[in-house]
């Protein structure tokens, strides 16, 4: 069970991290993902490859333990988990990349695609999860009623 959340978040990870560069080649996000580099002055010498690498081995580490998280999380439909999720934590990444006042106009320098990205990117990651959660009790339950005498 363990190396599906490995692969899934593997790939959602890699997906995600070609999406960010798409947007920023584009300039469908002002900024770019590996801006984190000079922000916090590491890395700053190495090899863009490298920047990328740490990149998405942070972007795998958090989808990583949302896959875990969400595994348990039968309740509320992927859909609005992965709405809700996805539309926060975009929120939270720019506000803190643009570091914007905590005003209503700070919302118009909001990028719509990024959070369209990791909205999609989480319903991936917490439908994948929740559906193997589910498929792995099903193959554990006993083919017979548990009152039957064999």
């Amino acid at each position: 069970m363990v190396y599906l959340a490995i692969f899934t978040s593997l790939f959602a990870s890699l997906l995600l991290a070609l999406t960010l560069k798409l947007l920023s080649l584009f300039h469908f996000i002002k900024w770019s993902p590996v801006g984190y580099t000079t922000r916090l002055d590491i890395l700053t010498e190495s090899h863009w490859t490298v920047q990328w690498l740490i990149l998405i081995i942070v972007i795998f580490c958090i989808i990583l333990i949302f896959y875990f998280i969400m595994q348990f999380v039968q309740m509320v439909p992927p859909f609005f988990s992965s709405l809700i999720i996805g539309a926060i934590f975009a929120l939270i990444c720019e506000w803190i990349i643009f570091d914007l006042p905590a005003e209503l106009s700070s919302f118009k320098k909001l990028s719509i695609p990024f959070m369209v990205t990791l909205i999609i990117t989480a319903r991936f990651v917490f439908e994948t999860a929740m559906f193997h959660y589910k498929a792995e009790n099903e193959r554990n339950k006993l083919p017979y009623k548990d009152t039957m005498i064999k």
